[in-house]
C-alpha cells in the first residue's frame, strides 16, 4: 500500500481537502499525492478526494460536490470530503476506539463540514479554523506555489489533528475520575479531585448537587473553582464569597482568617490556598455565604 496514489484537486484550497490528506497521512505511511482535475489521472488514483463528483469509499471516491451531495449528519450537517475520509477511516485512526472518533467527528470534522458546505448554523463566527487553512494559499499579490502552499497546510493541519485526538482522549479519559470523584464526595456540593482532570462536563452530566471542584495546580498548591451554571457559561451555580474578590496574600487571609490563601479572581470563580485543608475551608465558607 505504499504506491499508492491519492488525488485531490489543484490551485486553491480549504481546510476539508488539507485535512483530509492529514488523516490519509495517518493511514497510510507513504503515498503519491497529486493535485489535479485531469480526469484521466483521477480515473487512475487509487483514492480521490474532494474532486472528480463521485463518493463511493469502497472505490476510494470521496467527493462532495456532485449533484445530491454526499449525504449529512443525524443533526443536518453535510459531509464534505474531510468528513467522508473521516467517516471510512477515523475508526482506524483512532485505534479502534468508537467514543473518540466520535469525538473527534464532533469537535472538529463536523465543524470544517460545515462551513466547507456553507452549513453556518450553530458555527462561531471570527477567524475559524478553516479560515487559517485558507490563509496558507498565496495571496492574489504573491507568485507563490499553490502545491508547495497545500504541503505547508497538511503538515500544519496533521499537527492540529494529532492534538486533537490527543486532547479528545484525555476528556474522555477523564470521565471515569471525575465520575468516582463525584461518588466519593463526603459532600456532594463540593468534589474533590486528587489530579487536575478535565471535569466540567462530567460534573454538568453527573451531578446537579455540585458547587466546587477542588484540585491540585501543577505548582503544588490547591484551588477551588465554582462550577458554571451552564457548560459555557460564566455565571456560576453559586460564586465564592464577594468579599473575596480580587484579593491576595495578606488581605485575603485577614478576610478569610486562613493563614495560606493566596489569591481570589475578580470573577469570584476561582481562589486558591497553599494547602488542600485551607482550600476545603475556602470550600466551607462559600457554601455557609448567603
Amino acid at each position: 500500500m505504499n504506491d499508492i496514489t491519492i488525488v485531490t484537486h489543484d490551485g486553491n484550497f480549504h481546510a476539508d481537502d488539507v485535512f483530509s490528506i492529514a488523516a490519509l497521512k495517518c493511514v497510510f505511511p507513504t503515498f503519491n499525492l497529486v493535485r489535479t482535475r485531469n480526469a484521466d489521472i483521477i480515473a487512475k488514483a487509487d483514492v480521490v478526494l474532494d474532486v472528480g463528483g463521485e463518493y463511493d469509499p469502497d472505490a476510494g471516491r470521496f467527493d462532495h460536490h456532485q449533484r445530491g451531495g454526499a449525504g449529512e449528519r443525524e443533526d443536518g450537517i453535510p459531509y464534505s470530503s474531510f468528513g467522508l475520509i473521516w467517516k471510512k477511516y477515523g475508526l482506524e485512526i483512532c485505534q479502534g476506539d468508537q467514543e473518540l472518533a466520535t469525538s473527534v467527528d464532533a469537535g472538529l470534522v463536523s465543524t470544517i463540514d460545515a462551513i466547507d458546505c456553507g452549513h453556518v448554523t450553530g458555527v462561531a463566527t471570527g477567524i475559524s479554523l478553516s479560515h487559517t487553512i485558507s490563509m496558507f494559499n498565496p495571496t492574489w499579490q504573491e507568485e507563490g506555489d499553490f502545491d508547495a502552499s497545500f504541503n505547508e497546510a497538511v503538515d500544519f493541519a496533521s499537527r492540529i489533528l494529532t492534538r486533537f485526538i490527543a486532547s479528545a482522549n484525555g476528556g474522555i479519559s477523564a470521565k471515569a475520575i471525575v465520575a468516582k470523584a463525584i461518588d466519593d464526595a463526603e459532600d456532594p456540593r463540593v468534589i474533590v479531585l486528587e489530579k487536575y482532570t478535565p471535569w466540567k462536563r462530567t460534573v454538568h452530566a453527573l451531578s446537579e448537587a455540585a458547587l466546587y471542584v477542588v484540585y491540585p495546580s501543577q505548582s503544588g498548591q490547591w484551588r477551588i473553582q465554582t462550577v458554571p451554571a451552564e457548560l459555557g457559561s460564566f455565571e456560576d451555580r453559586k460564586s465564592l464569597p464577594k468579599a473575596w474578590a480580587g484579593l491576595n496574600g495578606t488581605a485575603l487571609q485577614e478576610v478569610t482568617g486562613i493563614d495560606d490563601a493566596m489569591f481570589c479572581h475578580n470573577g469570584l470563580f476561582i481562589a486558591g490556598a497553599e494547602s488542600f485543608a485551607s482550600t476545603m475551608k475556602m470550600a466551607s465558607i462559600a457554601l455557609a455565604e448567603q
